[in-house]
């Protein structure tokens, strides 16, 4: 009886146990198990591959590369540029002569040439002349035509390159479009002769002399070119000055005053008188640029009175000048003859020389520095540098 139902009891468990093929699961074990030791192996081969290579570069620093087979296709990792490519001729001062060390700052902002504006030189018959403008790298463009004494004696160009003002015969001030649309009379009983046309910084302003009913010149105005009635603004003062050129940063004016220059303020207030001019010594008739803050200016300097003909501008430079001391400010032209000098608005210089039988411009840096060099079309050879604008 017992018997029985240990029999019973025990054919009951055997159902309820699930059958497992050990043989199955100790292949799998054993496949696992060979997968780690094979990666555990590959990884320290690796490990002794790079010890020895180490020790290899170690021993041999150094060794070159393998040559590449004469078959094999040469490949070379371009750098990634910093910055979009463009169109304007690069002013890289690596080697220029004077260039600053390629250790100077990346920050600082390209230096380039800005627009050349050209004019006649000599008296002629003609009673218009065409300006011209240049940039190095294009070709001259002709542009408005203006009376002979106005484009020699008294024209303006604005410092960004659209407008041109001039003084007519008649005594009337015009301003228009440097391709001569927008015509505007201004003013009538302006004096041609002593001031002319002389812009503000930004072109919004144009400073000129009244003439008196008399006909002798009177007071000095700044007319407002942006007002709708093209408001005037009267100096307090009447400096005996001419040939104004006004700096930009707008607050100092330099005009030619006895034999030398002084330099005033917006409101016409005399500030200071450039050193070393005086009868019978150094003088100047014509001040042809003045940089950025009025500390250095570019004019003919001589010591014959000479006269002033018929009132066309001598826009001749053999000298750059500090203007609190009159000293020679040395430019690096490599001995060839200075003839014009133009500040930009960085304080860079356009240079112009004599070169061969015609001439050349040079890029100069704020800091002395000559930057680049371009020779000028031969059409501009019997013509004058009137502006430089950025």
């Amino acid at each position: 009886m017992n018997d029985q139902r240990l029999r019973l009891d025990l054919t009951e468990l055997a159902e309820e146990v699930t059958v497992v093929d050990l043989r199955d699961r100790a292949l799998r074990t054993s496949r696992r198990l060979g997968i780690q030791r094979v990666a555990a192996t590959s990884a320290a081969a690796l490990v002794l591959i790079a010890a020895a290579a180490g020790t290899a570069f170690a021993v041999r620093p150094d060794r070159s590369p393998s040559p590449l087979p004469a078959d094999s296709p040469s490949v070379t990792a371009s750098p990634t540029p910093t910055q979009s490519p463009s169109s304007t001729p690069s002013t890289s001062t690596s080697g220029a002569p004077n260039a600053p060390s390629s250790g100077s700052s990346t920050n600082t902002p390209t230096v380039e040439f800005g627009m050349l504006f050209y004019g006649p030189v000599e008296v002629t018959s003609e009673q218009t002349w065409n300006l011209r403008s240049w940039r190095p790298g294009e070709s001259p463009v002709r542009l408005l035509a203006m009376p002979d004494i106005a484009m020699r004696g008294n024209s303006g160009v604005s410092s960004d390159g659209h407008r041109v003002a001039w003084v007519s015969p008649e005594n009337e001030l015009f301003v228009s479009d440097v391709d001569g649309s927008d015509r505007q009379r201004v003013r009538a009983n302006v004096d041609p002769y002593c001031v002319g046309a002389a812009w503000s910084p930004g072109g919004r302003q144009l400073l000129f002399r009244e003439l008196r009913s008399s006909g002798g010149p009177g007071r000095y105005g700044v007319v407002d070119m942006r007002s709708a009635g093209k408001t005037v603004s009267w100096w307090a003062t009447e400096p005996e000055g001419c040939n104004a050129f006004w700096a930009v940063d707008g607050q100092t004016i330099a005009m030619t005053t006895d034999y030398g220059v002084t330099l005033y303020g917006a409101d016409g207030r005399k500030k200071r008188v450039v050193p070393g001019f005086a009868p019978g010594g150094w003088h100047t008739r014509d001040i042809v640029s003045l940089s950025p803050n009025g500390s250095r200016i570019a004019l003919l300097r001589d010591r014959s009175p000479g006269d002033f003909g018929d009132g066309a501008r001598d826009l001749r430079v053999n000298v750059v000048l500090d203007t609190r001391t009159g000293k020679t400010i040395e430019l690096p032209i490599g001995g060839r003859e200075l003839r014009q000098v133009y500040f930009q608005t960085d304080g860079s210089m356009v240079v112009r020389v004599q070169s061969g039988n015609g001439y050349a411009v040079l890029l100069v840096g704020e800091d002395g520095r000559k930057i680049s060099e371009t020779a000028e079309p031969a059409a501009l050879k019997d013509m004058q540098i009137l502006a430089v604008v950025s």
